[in-house]
């Protein structure tokens, strides 16, 4: 198998020698065999293992088994703890769908520490299968399971079937942890796994190879498509801040519209049959919002405007201790300078994310949040009070930028609708005597 995990890894080009390998590990058959292969060809590699805390003791015991792993070969590790049913709860989705937004979100923060240059998982074939039943009991006909790589994601074991990981793992010896949840057919995937799968293959015992090589067979094509899907892309598609612009005339040569909309933009959770409405509101009045998991699009008069929205980010105190806070994709500094400098900077041409507060006006703590309807305060330089949704549209702010707004309140006054104008009433007088300095940035 040594030579058939190499092969793959080399046709795929997954990774090389020279590449940091981080292995996600659970403790599990997959994984502890794709460990063994990536020792045995002589990778730099880590693990990290995610306990999902689902399990109880079982789940402490599954840590503890690869941490003790990756002690035995000296290999730096990682884990951490998640709170994954509560997460499940608050976000409406599945279990399985918690604990893979959850752990997938850890993997990308240690590799933007830049210690290891590919990420790989231990999926399989009869893995890629199950994924492909599961999409196609929900209508994504045209998939082929999980793809061999993805950005820095490998997945260097989809050349095997689970049958060949059990015979390698009894033939060398390798010991693993069994969650005795896979045995059991509440999940839909376990449901696939147990009792459909074995009734398909009473029509084809072979299916697993079969399978393989009829997507090997459509891969060309597919390959094709997603050239023609990025040209488009790279055509018509634009980035403008946070936003991403689709120009309605990229549809004008399509006729299956909304299919091209929902290849674009299903990985933010929206579906099928959304990207039919929007479709439909092409050509209605311009306005028109649509949400998909944590994200707006707004039909505009002349595209589509794709926003992630700031709702769902709730708000945050401001401790006078403070030096720097986050919500949602926004940072915050808080600063205390003299007035010296805060006079200098107020003769340049002032950064719209600065702001120059009087300090002594400022009470703690500060609540900083979204915008909202009927938010109204002193506009800088105005004698009388002015809506926040007045002052967006006077700006001539787009309904998407509308959605990440937010505003910065002490004592429950607004103090600073962040990045376009600060209160009248905190603002820097002769007989200020302290300055705060606040500064947003992305």
């Amino acid at each position: 198998m040594l030579e058939q995990f190499l092969n793959h890894i080399d046709r795929h080009k997954l990774c090389s020698q020279q590449d940091r390998v981080l292995l996600a590990v659970s403790g599990g058959l997959d994984s502890m065999v794709m460990l063994d292969l990536f020792v045995n060809a002589g990778f730099n590699i880590g693990l990290a293992h995610c306990n999902f805390q689902l399990r109880g003791n079982d789940s402490d015991e599954d840590e503890r088994f690869v941490r003790e792993k990756a002690e035995a070969l000296r290999v730096p590790f990682f884990t951490t703890r998640f709170k994954t049913k509560s997460f499940a709860d608050e976000q409406g989705i599945s279990i399985q769908m918690a604990a893979r937004e959850l752990r997938y979100a850890w993997f990308d923060e240690i590799m933007d520490q830049g210690r290891f240059t590919k990420l790989a998982t231990a999926h399989h074939i009869n893995d890629a299968i199950e994924t492909s039943l599961l999409n196609w009991t929900k209508g994504n006909l045209f998939t082929s399971g999980i793809p061999v790589k993805n950005n820095r994601v490998i997945r260097p074991l989809l050349f095997a079937t689970r049958a060949e990981l059990e015979q390698y793992a009894s033939q060398h010896g390798i010991l693993w942890r069994e969650d005795v949840s896979n045995a059991t057919t509440d999940y839909e995937r376990n449901f696939i796994r147990h009792r459909v799968l074995p009734l398909l293959k009473e029509i084809n015992p072979s299916l697993e190879q079969t399978i393989l090589r009829g997507w090997t067979k459509q891969a060309g094509s597919i390959e094709l498509a997603e050239e023609n899907f990025n040209q488009w892309k790279n055509e018509f598609i634009t980035h403008k801040g946070h936003n991403l612009v689709i120009p309605k005339r990229a549809f004008n040569e399509y006729t299956n519209k909304a299919s091209l909309l929902w290849h674009l933009i299903q990985h933010l959770g929206f579906h099928f049959d959304v990207c039919e409405q929007i479709v439909e509101a092409l050509n209605g009045q311009p306005g028109k919002k649509f949400e998909g998991g944590g994200y707006e699009l707004i039909v505009d008069r002349d595209a589509l405007i794709l926003s992630g929205t700031v709702s769902h980010w709730g708000y945050v105190k401001i401790q006078k201790d403070h030096h720097q806070i986050q919500l949602g994709s926004w940072n915050l500094k808080l600063e205390r300078i003299s007035l010296e400098e805060a006079r200098n900077q107020l003769v340049k041409k002032m950064n719209k994310n600065v702001a120059l507060l009087d300090a002594d006006a400022v009470s703690f703590p500060l609540v900083w949040r979204q915008w909202q309807a009927g938010d109204a305060f002193l506009p800088l330089g105005m004698s009388q009070q002015k809506k926040v949704s007045d002052l967006l549209i006077d700006e001539k702010v787009n309904r998407a930028d509308k959605n990440r707004v937010t505003v910065l309140l002490a004592g429950g006054e607004i103090v600073w609708v962040v990045g376009h104008r600060i209160d009248n009433r905190f603002k820097i007088t002769d007989k200020t005597r302290h300055v705060l300095r606040l500064t947003v940035y992305p």
